[in-house]
């Protein structure tokens, strides 16, 4: 039987979870005294007070969250890549024409400058080749397989270790207080759901994503979904709100998200009539993480910082607002790198 490997942070977020808000001293332990939290606290306040004119019923409380940089690490390449690069070289001996034939070659070579110099197009390629062809369960297998020994290259650590704290402790908080959580990526959905509920206690059912083409068939008599080649749906940038009313039906309370891609999400979340908590988590800490913003290609992020400062967002300055940055610092008492 396989036995999927439980984040330790996710523990702590799922434990604080269960116990009653009253019964938590401080539900936000990993971030700092500041706006970002007091935003947090005063939103969960308001929302849930019945004597507030900004209550809102148990049932209406939804919040989503971006994946990849808002939940856990997204450099020196989104964790989904990195899985799809590792496929190639694991697949490449039944594929000899992969010797010299781009962009695979470079995978199996090692080349880091033909890696580096992937274009989306190539990127489309791979994940082609590597995503498709099989029943959804067996590619969940091998994500869940895959997450169990690779390890992040800087910190050479599980990629779920890489999880944030302060934001498991947000999700724990929220879910506390009678909100269900969702996670709105631009990632693949089926990549996603194999590790969300392990390291976010985010089932399935809540996550949405960008969606490759499937097809029902039997095979050995048995009935199964098939990953096909093609994209049926993609949940970035405008498709971020296309997917909360394709999939969730509910206007959300609370957004949160890091980059360009979730512009439209944070932007929709605010038009709500009442006081929704609207977050751009900004990577500004070069020493624990990463810091990039507008420059970057991976978590571009440009036009949601301007909109969120004009706007009265609350921008979370890594370095600022939290005080441990991953679950395994909560885990080990280490400081990062």
């Amino acid at each position: 039987m396989h036995t999927k490997r439980i984040a330790c942070g996710a523990v702590l977020g799922l434990l604080a979870a269960c116990m009653p808000a009253a019964e938590t001293a401080d539900p936000l332990p990993s971030w700092n005294e500041g706006a970002a939290k007091q935003a947090i606290v005063e939103f969960v306040a308001r929302v849930t007070d019945p004597t507030n004119a900004e209550f809102i019923p148990d049932a209406r409380r939804t919040a989503v969250f971006d994946n990849d940089g808002t939940l856990w690490a997204e450099q020196p390449t989104y964790v989904q890549l990195a899985f799809a690069i590792d496929r190639i070289k694991a697949m490449a001996p039944g594929h000899p024409e992969w010797q010299q034939e781009q962009p695979y070659a470079g995978i199996v070579s090692g080349d880091s400058t033909a890696l580096a110099a992937l274009t989306m197009h190539d990127v489309m390629q791979i994940v082609t080749a590597t995503h498709s062809g099989m029943p959804t369960d067996e590619f969940r297998r091998l994500v869940s397989d895959w997450l169990e020994t690779a390890r992040h290259p800087r910190f050479d650590r599980p990629y779920t270790d890489l999880a944030y704290q302060p934001m498991l402790e947000l999700l724990a908080f929220l879910r506390a207080n009678e909100f269900r959580t969702y996670i709105v990526s631009g990632g693949g959905i089926d990549f996603m759901r194999a590790f969300t509920e392990d390291v976010y206690g985010i089932p399935p059912e809540q996550v949405v994503g960008s969606m490759g083409a499937l097809a029902f068939e039997m095979r050995d008599s048995t009935p199964v979904l098939v990953k096909e080649p093609g994209i049926d749906f993609v949940d970035d940038g405008p498709g971020k709100p296309v997917g909360i009313e394709r999939f969730i039906g509910r206007h959300p309370l609370a957004a949160v998200g890091n980059s360009d891609g979730d512009l439209q999400m944070l932007q929709y979340t605010a038009a709500d009539p009442g006081s929704p908590l609207v977050m751009v988590v900004h990577h500004d800490d070069a020493q624990r993480e990463w810091a990039y913003d507008r420059a970057s290609s991976i978590g571009h992020l440009d036009l949601a910082l301007d909109e969120a400062r004009a706007r009265n967002w609350t921008v979370v300055s890594m370095k600022d607002d939290w005080k441990v940055v991953f679950a395994f610092e909560v885990k080990t008492g280490s400081k990062g790198p």
